[in-house]
């Protein structure tokens, strides 16, 4: 079946995994996906992710990270821009998530990156998504 949108479904996943209380979950690989797991991984929002080959596909694998062994530590991973409504900021009106405690991931001209990495280099770019 064709995902008309990949990223939200790679956002759903980690979603669900994390609310079903899983140690990991796979996600089928692109750049832009290996890109957010990248910055899931720096920010401290997952233990760790390897990319894998699952019957001849392949697959990140994502090793999910949690408070006590029973609150995950994404409380809230949401996707912003959709194919459909497209949503761009330049670096001086980037959005604060949750007053500055959660991550905002951006698509630049020079590369994905965080929210305030990016009002650092002084560049804009498409909203991907917010995790708190």
């Amino acid at each position: 079946m064709s995902v008309s949108d990949p990223v939200a479904d790679m956002l759903t996943k980690i979603r669900n995994a994390g609310m079903a209380r899983h140690e990991k979950v796979d996600i089928p690989t692109s750049r832009l996906k290996l890109e957010i797991v990248k910055i899931l991984k720096t920010e401290g929002y997952i233990k760790n992710f390897k990319k894998a080959n699952q019957e001849g596909a392949n697959v990140i694998r994502v090793f999910l990270k949690y408070d006590d062994e029973t609150i995950p530590i994404i409380h809230g991973i949401e996707r912003v821009s959709t194919p459909g409504r497209r949503v761009y900021m330049g670096y001086k009106s980037m959005p604060r998530v949750y007053n500055g405690y959660g991550t905002l991931i951006v698509s630049t001209s020079q590369g994905v990156t965080t929210g305030k990495k990016a009002a650092e280099k002084k560049v804009g770019g498409e909203i991907i998504c917010t995790v708190w």
